[in-house]
């Protein structure tokens, strides 16, 4: 009787250290909370890429155009900005080529920075102040997205856009 007495109240300790450990665990997991610390930026680098929003795609943006069917999407694919615009482009890119281009004198502050290609493959954009990248990347077509970039001071954007096939480009950059 005194095993049985001994084994009832061993599982019973373990039954509740269990319940324990599952609700000190489910109470840190609730109290979760993601921060971000703007100290950990390089205090030299003139900008800073804020972040990023995707846009949903439109499938039937496959195949490119010219004229004023170019001009009709551009306007649709880059979607009006809160802030003020101060650059915006658009055109047409032949296999392998790429374009670049630079804004005005763009005074220190936030910006959006909305990239859109039209095609069957993909377009990089590629903007940079001086020496520094702040949006690279390779976008599939019939996409759009809004970077978001910090600059610290007045600056000049320089803008690239480059494809392995036929692609239409468009892309604005707004003052938020």
């Amino acid at each position: 009787m005194g095993s049985k007495a001994a084994g009832s109240v061993t599982s019973r300790r373990l039954a509740r250290a269990a319940v324990v450990l599952l609700m000190v665990l489910g109470s840190s997991l609730t109290a979760c909370e993601y921060t971000y610390d703007d100290d950990g930026r390089p205090g030299a680098s003139p900008t800073s890429t804020a972040g990023n929003v995707v846009l949903p795609p439109d499938p039937a943006l496959e195949e490119t155009v010219t004229g004023e069917a170019l001009e009709e999407w551009a306007k649709s694919a880059l979607p009006e900005s809160q802030g003020q615009s101060f650059y915006s482009s658009s055109g047409y890119l032949n296999p392998g080529e790429s374009k670049s281009e630079q804004t005005v004198q763009l005074p220190g502050g936030t910006y959006a920075v909305t990239l859109a290609c039209r095609g069957t493959r993909r377009v990089t954009f590629t903007v940079r102040v001086g020496d520094v990248d702040l949006v690279d990347l390779t976008l599939g077509c019939a996409n759009a997205r809004v970077s978001v970039v910090q600059l610290e001071r007045d600056a000049i954007l320089s803008i690239t856009v480059g494809s392995r096939s036929d692609a239409n480009f468009a892309y604005r950059v707004s003052r938020l």
